[in-house]
């Protein structure tokens, strides 16, 4: 059978049988259990960003994740399931987390969920961004690394999927780090390609039974595409992902940076795709505005280009946006935001701009949706006029 670079299979449900059979066929595609061998272990680094449960659309479904398991598992392989979502990297948290997601499922097909909370120090002089960064070790004790996303839209990064998913290699309370040391999307970018450039997954899988729009990655609705996707590359499969959702590479600073760096061409007709990704594709698909667009990119340099910079970039980058009616006064933005950019005032958070570093953490985390991605008047001009366009 021929390989394929992505392959994208029909999966109506998460009824098992369905998944288990559109799994197989897309990994098939892609020969994509060609590493297994009996007695390796594999880690699969899931999407697992917050407890919510399944139907939630934040995190990967049980079904997606037993039919893998499933197939590991009766070629011999010993398999771990784990992630760090935001927040304290420990085993009390974790378990709430496996609880809700419902992944605690997996364990009767063969799996351990992780309970090696332990981290360690990274060097990686070959990145462009995380040159050191610290790692989640459970994953050192693997042979192979299987990549488990979710397809959903991204305050800062417009989209998440396979590449987006290995921000979750670093323990959580370290991640406001790398989001005051690297503001700018692009460098966040290269941030999150270098963390997956360091785990060199042999394999993605993404869940795109039913996504997420809107204000996602957590608290966005859950949109039906009705699809899984396979590929041994995840910035391939991102690039064929954005395009089912209806966006293009320079609307994603992952894939704008990876196609500079020479990991994938600029669209996806050069990769060879198995299936059908065109059945799928959402073209009124709700996502939010994406920086890299935004972002006011200079001509020139000296005092005029960089006052320029400044201020198109007050008039055009996204913000965050609280909806008063739906905030409960909780303060966990404020408490969240590593430019210490919010602060409670009578229960209610409020944003200081010139400090905020637009990074959306605080829209990320907020448990009731609260927190939302807003545009400036010219940016939504910009962004109707993109739309026209494409249509």
């Amino acid at each position: 059978m021929e390989k394929y670079d992505v392959a994208v299979t029909p999966c109506d449900s998460y009824e098992k049988n369905e998944v288990e059979k559109s799994l197989k066929e897309a990994i098939d595609a892609v020969n994509g259990l060609d590493f297994v061998k009996s007695g390796m272990k594999v880690a699969i680094k899931m999407n697992l960003v917050a407890p919510m449960k399944p139907d939630a659309a934040a995190t990967v479904h049980p079904s997606v994740v037993c039919a893998i398991v499933k197939m590991l598992r009766e070629k011999g392989a010993e398999v771990v399931i784990g992630d760090s979502p935001g927040g304290v990297y420990s085993a009390s948290y974790l378990k709430v987390v496996y609880d809700v997601c419902g992944i605690k499922k997996a364990e009767e097909y063969g799996a351990v969920l992780n309970s090696d909370f332990s981290i360690r120090d990274v060097e990686y002089p070959e990145a462009v961004c995380a040159k050191k960064f610290q790692y989640t070790s459970y994953l050192d004790k693997a042979d192979a690394i299987v990549d488990l996303c979710k397809l959903k839209s991204h305050g800062m990064m417009g989209m998440t999927c396979a590449v987006k998913n290995f921000f979750g290699t670093v323990p959580g309370l370290s991640k406001p780090q790398f989001h005051y040391a690297f503001p700018k999307s692009s460098d966040f970018a290269n941030v999150l390609i270098d963390l997956y450039e360091y785990s060199k997954p042999v394999l993605c899988i993404c869940d795109a039974v039913t996504g997420m729009e809107g204000n996602g990655p957590t608290q966005g609705t859950p949109r039906k595409i009705g699809c899984l996707l396979a590929s041994k590359n995840g910035h391939m499969l991102d690039l064929v992902a954005s395009g089912i959702i209806g966006m293009n590479t320079s609307e994603i600073p992952t894939l704008e940076e990876a196609v500079k760096r020479g990991l994938i061409p600029e669209d996806a007709l050069s990769l060879s795709v198995y299936g059908e990704p065109g059945k799928y594709r959402q073209d009124d698909f709700k996502t939010n505005p994406a920086q890299s667009d935004v972002f006011f990119k200079v001509l020139g340099g000296g005092v005029f280009g960089r006052i320029t910079d400044f201020v198109a970039g007050r008039i055009l980058t996204p913000y965050p946006g609280l909806d008063k009616n739906a905030c409960i006064g909780c303060s966990k933005c404020a408490g969240i935001c590593p430019a210490k950019a919010i602060t409670m005032k009578k229960k209610r958070p409020v944003i200081d701009r010139s400090k905020c570093i637009h990074c959306f953490c605080c829209q990320e985390f907020c448990p009731k949706g609260a927190m939302k991605v807003r545009e400036t008047a010219i940016s939504k001009m910009l962004t109707k006029k993109k739309q026209k366009k494409k249509k």
